[in-house]
């Protein structure tokens, strides 16, 4: 099985380039993690916010692996719990599809792609910068597999 991450936005702080890797070398070969960056639109002035943002998510989309289970991260969606994340981890393992997670840009994702999702998920009330979200992202998946191996990173 692989983990996928499809993020609206290039040419990222070193921070988050390296966090991204610290967390994605951590995971074992059977779950590779692995980020496709998505052009982030140009926004002028009175750019038409809502044509960027669709085109935006249609290649959030379009990057997802063919029959992947798709989780598109939303404000809007479900709040998981690590351990509920370390559940679902485990029943997509058993499952065996691929699963890719769509960050969007500055404007989120549109509601028709989100409607295509196979489930919406927030990480929480507060707004975070995008670049952020990778780095959290991709530390959760690494506590999820953890939590799976009872390894002792997650001591909660």
């Amino acid at each position: 099985m692989h983990l996928l991450v499809a993020a609206v936005g290039q040419r990222m702080p070193h921070w988050v380039a390296e966090g991204w890797s610290e967390y994605a070398r951590r995971m074992p070969p059977n779950l590779g993690l692995s980020l496709r960056e998505i052009n982030l639109e140009k926004r002028g002035k009175n750019a038409d916010t809502r044509r960027l943002r669709a085109i935006e998510s249609q290649a959030l989309l379009a990057a997802m692996p063919a029959r992947a289970r798709v989780i598109a991260l939303d404000v809007k969606g479900h709040g998981w719990s690590t351990g509920k994340l370390a559940k679902n981890l485990e029943q997509w393992l058993g499952d065996g599809r691929d699963v890719g997670f769509m960050i969007g840009g500055p404007d989120g994702i549109s509601a028709e792609v989100l409607q295509q999702a196979d489930n919406r998920w927030s990480l929480g009330p507060l707004t975070l910068p995008h670049p952020l979200v990778r780095v959290v992202l991709a530390e959760q998946l690494y506590r999820a597999w953890t939590i799976t191996q009872n390894h002792p990173y997650h001591r909660a």
